[in-house]
């Protein structure tokens, strides 16, 4: 007589949560960080035998050493945060807009040419509103490409925008070489340098309090936006679940095509912000791959964008953190990445640690009758 197999749970299983209170979510968060700190300091001791804290202090004095550093790690953040603000209603939407790249570049393209167009022929207040509106219009454009595909016929819109990215690349391209200065360079150069036309004029006596102004009110825009308006309902709705959306009698071609414009619009303002009120020339690198680090920035914020302002300044600074102690402790590159990859890896996997639990063999999860 045989007897019957005898089922055995799984010594550990994965379950979602149902619901983590904020401040629980905010510790285990704390919590990554400091484990992140730990790890990579006994990383750092045991290649290079250095106190840990002195090269956590390099870390902050490459990123806020001097009133300089400060400003250059202000601008970078504002530059990240400017195309998570971008990348944030596409995302929420579950439209995976990977096109950041392409986006900034052709609102860099669009900046930098009416730069050269109409530089020392219409003041630069006004050359500022012209070229904001055309690089807006630029990515908006480039956003919506894609959207209008996945609109009409169901095309897939991670490889359509990761396409699009190499497409503003060979524009980018041909743009450089149209306007390259001296000739045969090969490089656009600093456009403008002796006039500064179509540069941001400083403010409140800083270089970048132009940058500053226009992203802080990107950033409380946008909070409003998705919080408070009805198509910020209508993107959340779309992004839990799309039948539900059309029960209720949302278009979602409607919602694509229009929450596509905006993504890319801010990430070609953003274009506008890198040519207009930073590095003033244009290549394939203006981008700099922030296109994809600020998927991180967005996804991490869970898109709020008051959120997301902690996380550009925090990846910008491990950037700015880890150049500085490769140079003054002399490590290479490898080394330098590893600490920032430690950290990113601690905070990224407290996510997975809010949004899911451990259940080990023999313990019950709670039922609430």
């Amino acid at each position: 007589m045989s007897t019957p197999a005898v089922h055995k749970d799984p010594v550990l299983r994965i379950a979602k949560r149902d619901g983590l209170p904020h401040w629980k979510g905010w510790l285990i968060r704390v919590a990554a960080v400091v484990l992140a700190l730990i790890l990579s300091g006994a990383f750092i001791y045991a290649i290079t035998r250095l106190n840990p804290v002195q090269v956590y202090e390099a870390m902050f004095e490459g990123a806020f050493g001097s009133s300089r550093r400060s400003w250059v790690t202000i601008r970078d953040a504002m530059m990240l945060l400017c195309i998570g603000i971008g990348l944030a209603p596409a995302f929420k939407m579950k439209f995976w807009n990977i096109g950041a790249e392409g986006q900034i570049l052709v609102g860099g393209c669009m900046t930098a040419g009416l730069m050269l167009a109409l530089g020392g022929t219409v003041p630069t207040p006004v050359l500022l509103v012209i070229m904001a509106i055309a690089s807006l219009c630029a990515g908006a454009v480039w956003g919506m490409i894609p959207a209008v595909f996945k609109a009409r016929w169901g095309t897939n819109e991670t490889l359509f925008t990761l396409m699009m990215n190499y497409v503003a690349i060979q524009i980018t391209s041909y743009c450089v070489a149209l306007w390259e200065n001296p000739y045969g360079s090969n490089v656009v150069g600093v456009i403008n340098q002796s006039t500064k036309d179509g540069w941001f004029p400083e403010l409140f006596g800083q270089a970048y309090g132009l940058n500053v102004l226009i992203v802080a009110v990107l950033t409380v825009g946008m909070y409003i936006y998705l919080k408070s308006s009805k198509q910020g309902y209508e993107i959340a709705v779309v992004g839990e679940s799309q039948n539900t959306a059309r029960y209720a009698g949302i278009r979602l071609s409607k919602v694509f095509i229009r929450t596509m414009a905006i993504s890319g619009a801010i990430c070609g303002l953003a274009g506008f912000i890198a040519v207009a009120g930073a590095s003033h020339t244009i290549s394939t690198s203006t981008a700099g791959g922030r296109g994809f680090t600020a998927i991180i920035v967005a996804w991490l914020a869970q898109f709020n964008t008051f959120v997301m302002v902690l996380i550009s300044f925090l990846l910008v600074f491990l950037q700015k953190g880890a150049i500085q102690i490769a140079s003054q402790f002399k490590l290479n590159d490898f080394a330098s990445n590893v600490i920032t990859g430690i950290i990113l890896f601690c905070i990224i996997g407290s996510e997975f640690f809010i949004q899911y639990k451990l259940i080990f063999r023999g313990r019950k999860e709670a039922h609430h009758t």
